[in-house]
């Protein structure tokens, strides 16, 4: 009894000793960290800096010259780096190369034995069509060499209706996948490309499109095919359709990928070509009207041509870091953030140079939650923001609290575990 009286006494007495402590405590930890700390202050700097000819890069960047379209652009596949560029981002109309989209639908969301059914809508189409009849069937994987080698109208609305039920509900699953890609300044009306109000994308979607449609390889199968023969699920029709992309046999790799035309949009052609396991794809839009139908092909041999001959690929790979930042008001006095990012090819001619930033705060206030964002590592290519990667805190910090400045003083003055 006696024992547990005494117990009890020097709790009393250790709570009210905690008081004054705690208040010193407070005022002695504002005074030394928390005031005198500077909450502005950034960690802001270079790890990495390279120039392009100290890695044995002699190409030299040469823009191209004389270019007719009214917007293009050309980019590396794998990096989606832009190689060159010529109002990008500015939204135009697309004429058939909408089809792209309107093709890796049809792959992503049907079956190639899968049975089409022709309405009066889909056969009321403009040229250029397959001419088909009400009522006819095909087969979907028969009608995408139709709807990509000759860019049938028609067979365009009978696939979007099949897919999506109409080409209301088909162009919202086409703007549903542009958004997924990133392609915030792309929005989709029709299924073939044909004149509407509010159809439109930029040279550059138009490449990240087409870029995401080769990761398909009955995609890329159907864009490099010559020539196909079909007949509806009857056999009453027999049907031939030839590729009328001229670029396949005038440039070396080529891949396709998809012309269009419409009084509106001008002539436009989004191609791909491979060399030396470089894939670059290229856009040009409002690239001439009648009759300058070889414009296209012009302009984009110009592109490709820069972008193989001026650029070599580069292997970055940045250097691993760890940074201390300082907590204030935190259950511990640090934390450590770890820098450590993905390696990647980059497409670089002989001036360029890579710079990579690191931007944190060399000071956080309490509590930080594990995941947080802190910062970020920045890719620059001559100044410009190429990719950003977010450093995360690694873990919770907790805000000190007059509970665990308690706990921490009767420890010290009791010696009792926490």
């Amino acid at each position: 009894m006696k024992s547990q009286l005494n117990f009890i006494l020097c709790l009393l007495s250790l709570t009210i000793l905690s008081v004054f402590l705690y208040k010193a405590c407070c005022k002695s930890l504002n005074t030394k960290y928390f005031n005198n700390t500077p909450k502005q202050h950034r960690i802001n700097c270079v790890i990495k800096k390279i120039k392009a000819d100290n890695c044995g890069i002699q190409k030299q960047s040469e823009e191209p010259s004389s270019l007719s379209s009214t917007a293009c652009c050309i980019i590396e596949k794998n990096s989606g780096q832009i190689l060159y560029k010529k109002n990008s981002f500015k939204k135009l109309p697309m004429a058939s190369t909408t089809k792209i989209m309107t093709c890796i639908l049809a792959l992503e969301n049907g079956k190639p034995d899968d049975i089409v059914k022709v309405s009066n809508y889909a056969a009321s189409m403009p040229k250029v069509k397959l001419y088909m009849k009400s009522g006819d069937t095909f087969r979907l994987g028969d009608l995408l060499y139709s709807l990509m080698l000759e860019s049938h109208n028609d067979t365009a609305v009978a696939i979007a209706e099949h897919i999506g039920g109409s080409v209301k509900n088909f162009a919202k699953l086409m703007n549903r996948k542009a958004s997924e890609l990133g392609c915030g300044n792309t929005h989709f009306v029709t299924p073939n490309g044909l004149d509407s109000k509010g159809h439109y994308t930029t040279a550059y979607e138009l490449c990240k499109i087409a870029s995401y449609a080769l990761e398909n390889k009955n995609f890329k199968k159907v864009i490099t095919t010559s020539s196909y023969s079909f007949s509806n699920t009857t056999g009453s029709k027999q049907y031939s359709v030839s590729n009328k992309d001229a670029f396949l046999s005038q440039y070396n790799g080529a891949i396709g990928v998809k012309t269009g035309f419409t009084g509106k949009a001008g002539y436009c052609f989004c191609g791909a070509a491979t060399r030396n396991n470089t894939t670059l794809i290229s856009a040009v839009l409002g690239c001439g009207w009648p009759p300058n139908k070889t414009y296209k092909w012009q302009d984009t041999k110009k592109l490709m041509d820069y972008g193989f001959n001026n650029f070599s690929k580069v292997n970055f790979k940045p250097e691993e870091k760890t940074f201390k930042i300082n907590i204030l008001k935190g259950q511990t006095n640090f934390t450590n953030v770890k820098v450590f990012d993905k390696p990647c090819i980059l497409m670089l001619s002989k001036n360029d140079e890579i710079t990579y930033k690191i931007k944190l705060p060399s000071t956080l206030t309490a509590p930080v939650s594990k995941n947080d964002i802190l910062g970020f590592a920045k890719l620059y290519i001559n100044n410009k923001l190429y990719r950003q990667t977010p450093l995360k805190a690694e873990h919770d910090i907790k805000v000190v609290t007059p509970g665990y400045i308690r706990k921490i003083l009767i420890r010290m003055l009791c010696v009792i575990p926490l």
